[in-house]
């Protein structure tokens, strides 16, 4: 599984670094979410990447296609 965070929607609500903290972490500069590991999340950390997603309250992360 892949994911990534759109910058242009995040607001930095940090829902995303506090469901999945090993997924998800908040740039100093203005408290953006992104995604570590260039976005590759490890299987055991899916369901928490998965669960990030829909708790974004601006739909700003989405799972795209590990290439």
């Amino acid at each position: 599984m892949k994911v990534e965070v759109d910058q242009d929607l995040c607001q930095g609500h940090t829902m995303c670094a506090m469901v999945a903290p090993k997924v998800f972490a908040l740039r100093d500069e203005d408290g953006h979410s992104y995604a570590m590991n260039g976005g590759e999340v490890p299987v055991e950390l899916e369901d928490s990447a998965r669960e990030a997603i829909v708790t974004c309250p601006e739909r700003a992360i989405r799972e795209v296609s590990a290439t």
